[in-house]
Formats: C-alpha cells, sequence, structure tokens
C-alpha cells in the first residue's frame, strides 16, 4: 500500500509528508524522494487492546513517498522533471498537495490554476510514456504485413487510442478498458489512472472556515469528482512533533476533535479499496487488510496459509456490535457472534477467529 504526494514547488508537500509521518523521516536532503511507513489510526485495535492488554498491536500501515521535486524551465513556465514522476509512478494512490496561502514570495493562492497545473503535468508524462512505447512498437511490427494480428498490432491500437485520449487533454480514469486491456495497460502505472486526493494546505487562520478562494476550488473538486480536504500541513507538522497529551490539549484549543493527517490516511486507506479486519487476544491485537469484498476463505489466508488450507468456520462479529455489547465473550452471551463459511463476504471492522483443522 503505497502513497505519492505531488505538489507544485511551495505547496507545502514536504510539510505534509512531515506530519504523516510524524517528523520520523529525514527530509532535509533535498532532491531526494523521502519515504516512510506511518500506521493507520484504529479506535477499533485502540479498544480492544484496552480490554485485552496484549503483548502486542499491530496497525494496518501505509507506506508514503515524497517525491523529489525537481523542476526546470521552459517557455518561462516550471515543469518537473521525468525523474520526478519516475518516484511516484510505482504508488497505488496520489495525493495532490495544492498552495491556499500567500507565498513566500508574496504570491496570492490560485488552488484552482495550480490543481489543473499539475494535472496537466500528469497527462504529459503519460503521453510521453505512451509515444515512448509506440516507438518501441514500430519498430517491432517494421515487416508485417498490413492486417494481420499481433500481440504487437494489438498492444499498438491500445496506446494510440491512450495518445488520442491524452492528446484531447482527457485522463485515463475517462477511458473504458476490456479486461483483456486493463491486464495490459497494468505494466505501465499510468499517473492519470490512479486515484487521486487533494489536498487543500489552508493558512492557519483558515481552520475549520471557508471564503471564495477555498469555495471555488471545492466545486472545482466536486464537479471534477475528486475527494479533497482542508488541511495546514504547518500546524499539523508541530502537531505531530507533540506528544500525545500535549497533541490533544492543543487540539482541544483549536476545536479540533483529531489530528487532520490521521482523517487523510484512513482517506487513502479507503481510496486503495481496503477493509481492516481484526483478530484480538492476549497474545496480539491486530488489523489486517483485505481488498474490500473479500470473502472469510481470503481472510484466513491473508493470516497464514495453513489456515485456508485447513479452514472450517470463521467465528465474527462486527466491532461495532461487539463494542455495544461491552466486549466479545458478551456479544458470544447475546448471539451477536456468528459462525460463517468460507464465502462469507468480510466486512470493515470484523473481529474473527478462524476454526480449522491441518
Amino acid at each position: 500500500m503505497k502513497i505519492g504526494i505531488v505538489g507544485l514547488p511551495g505547496s507545502g508537500k514536504t510539510s505534509l509528508f512531515r506530519a504523516l509521518t510524524r517528523g520520523t523521516v529525514k527530509t532535509d536532503d533535498y532532491g531526494e524522494a523521502h519515504v516512510g511507513v506511518v500506521h493507520v489510526p484504529d479506535i477499533r485495535i485502540d479498544y480492544l487492546s484496552a480490554q485485552y492488554k496484549p503483548k502486542k498491536t499491530t496497525y494496518a500501515s501505509i507506506e508514503f513517498t515524497d517525491g523529489a521535486a525537481k523542476i526546470t524551465q521552459e517557455d518561462s513556465r516550471a515543469r518537473f522533471g521525468s525523474d520526478f514522476f519516475a518516484d511516484v509512478r510505482q504508488v497505488d494512490v496520489l495525493v495532490h498537495v495544492v498552495r491556499c496561502f500567500t507565498s513566500l514570495e508574496g504570491n496570492p493562492p490560485n488552488p484552482v490554476a495550480d490543481a489543473q497545473t499539475l494535472g496537466d503535468e500528469l497527462l504529459l508524462a503519460d503521453l510521453q510514456l505512451v509515444e515512448n512505447r509506440i516507438e518501441r512498437i514500430e519498430k517491432q511490427l517494421h515487416g508485417v504485413k498490413k492486417g494481420v494480428t499481433t500481440p504487437a498490432t494489438t498492444e499498438m491500437a491500445l496506446l494510440e487510442r491512450l495518445r488520442d485520449s491524452l492528446e484531447q487533454g482527457k485522463s485515463l480514469k475517462q477511458m473504458q478498458f476490456t479486461g483483456d486491456e486493463e491486464k495490459s495497460i497494468r505494466g505501465y502505472d499510468f499517473l492519470t489512472l490512479k486515484p487521486m486526493i487533494l489536498v487543500l494546505n489552508v493558512a492557519e487562520e483558515f481552520i475549520g472556515s471557508q471564503n471564495e478562494v477555498t469555495e471555488e476550488f471545492h466545486n472545482y473538486c466536486a464537479q471534477a469528482d475528486l475527494l479533497c480536504f482542508d488541511i495546514s500541513a504547518e500546524v499539523e507538522m508541530e502537531v505531530a512533533e507533540l506528544s500525545d497529551d500535549e497533541e490533544a490539549e492543543f487540539l482541544a484549543s483549536l476545536g479540533i476533535d483529531e489530528p487532520a493527517r490521521n482523517v487523510l490516511i484512513q482517506a487513502c486507506y479507503a481510496a486503495l479499496g481496503l477493509i481492516s479486519f481484526i483478530t484480538a487476544g492476549e497474545p496480539e491485537v491486530r488489523a489486517w487488510t483485505l481488498k474490500r469484498g473479500s470473502k472469510a476463505i481470503d481472510a484466513a489466508g491473508t493470516i497464514h496459509s495453513d489456515l485456508a488450507r485447513g479452514f472450517i468456520r470463521m467465528e465474527v462479529a462486527n466491532f461495532k456490535e461487539i463494542e455495544a455489547a461491552g466486549g466479545w465473550e458478551s456479544a458470544k452471551q447475546q448471539g451477536i457472534v456468528q459462525l460463517q463459511g468460507k464465502d462469507y463476504v468480510v466486512q470493515d471492522g470484523d473481529v474473527v477467529y478462524i476454526r480449522f483443522k491441518v
């Protein structure tokens, strides 16, 4: 599970990265990509750990990459170098940080224009990738008779469709693909096919409030069907470096229930199409990651292949029901815990015990 953080120079993307990783990753090596792993905040794990007092508590985790923003000037316009996108091509979701504060140079924010500028750069990067591949395929097709179908001719037809869409300024997410085509393009790691979350990096005085600029940006995101969060990366970075008690006190003074970074981390997790199911006991309370829509047999295999091989039944109850009942044992006594077979579709927050025999 990998998330790439992108943004124009001065957008505050490295400040956001420091907030997400709570300052645990060195970020003063300008020109280098920064990578950090963070756990996914989960009050369900907190609750069960408080109940069981286990030897070990394990949260789900996500890897964040702050791409190295190497910029060149072309035609009086700032452009990312191709090596910047190399840092984030392998990620699963992009988080685009957009400036919504006055820059150090005194420039007022224009978040819609900035978002469109970076969007254009993503399109251009994908277009360059397609054109490079077309050049290589053309060499393979040299001497192939017209009308003959080969893997190369099939790929060329698809690449030409991709090129046409990108040249029209359309993201590849707007295209329709067959199952075979989806498999064919998977290895390209196209940037405009990746889910994207926009972070509007606001000044501290605008935390929790709206103005004409932020409303315009939210309308833009709504029309483009893009998920957007308002965050003050600078404040989040400062908060992240406090102790837990100091953090709670500081947030309370701002009238905030939880750090915005927690909301963003959870949104990234959801954008990946993932859920968490939980195993709990004195040895360990653990969140396990699973694709939404997966079945009990898949969950068993996620824990250990032996559990899937010898699967008999799954004892399961959702955390909300367990919490309301006062704990797992109380939930069993009240008939909340159910026995499910291998085809049961696991839900987010399910607490499970696997019965198996090998």
